[in-house]
């Protein structure tokens, strides 16, 4: 993946969309050329319609999201599951990159690579908008940051814009997982705006 996300300064982006479209998102280089797209997996299409019609706190459910080139080649899936707790990262071949474990709802998620071992950690802050990220020794490698659109943009809209610095080199696989710390934390944290 490091030759796709290979900038150290990347952009994540949800188009600007009503409350109840969900899981969708771009990411781009620091010059804002597209890299990748992300769009509900197939497999959701029925449950995101339903979720529509009747919806709940989606941060508690389940979804996943494809993310492919602009040309529509597959690159990665994050799939995250049920609750707050837990998000996986997949190759399009089904080998697990690695997953994001919750430590402290909302404060604190280790990083793990694919056959289980620790290779890092997400700390956010308070208002959830500042993600630190660290390698298991500690050392920072990356900082996520939620931009703030204003009150009527995040109450009325999925219109999530996320800072992506990394603080290079960082090795494979806890690079990938730096760029897909901006769209695990949204999809657990970020999108209930849900008016119920």
């Amino acid at each position: 993946m490091s030759e796709v996300f290979s900038s150290p300064v990347l952009r994540v982006e949800q188009p600007r969309r009503g409350p109840f479209a969900k899981s969708r998102y771009k990411v781009l280089d620091g010059d804002g050329v597209v890299l990748a797209i992300a769009a509900p997996t197939d497999e959701q299409g029925e449950a995101l319609a339903m979720r529509g019609l009747f919806p709940g706190k989606s941060n508690l459910d389940a979804r996943a999201v494809l993310l492919t080139t602009p040309d529509g080649e597959p690159l990665l899936i994050v799939d995250k599951q049920s609750g707050w707790e837990y998000t996986e990262v997949f190759q399009p071949d089904g080998e697990r990159v690695g997953s994001f474990v919750t430590e402290r709802a909302g404060r604190r998620y280790v990083i793990y690579d694919d056959d289980g071992t620790l290779i890092g950690a997400v700390e956010v802050d308070v208002p959830r908008n500042n993600f630190e990220v660290t390698d298991a020794d500690g050392v920072k490698v990356a900082h996520v940051r939620k931009k703030w659109a204003g009150l009527a943009t995040h109450l009325l809209t999925t219109a999530d814009k996320y800072a992506v610095d990394i603080s290079d080199p960082v090795r494979e696989p806890l690079r990938t997982m730096v760029v897909m710390t901006a769209i695990a934390m949204d999809m657990s944290l970020h999108e209930a705006k849900e008016i119920t």
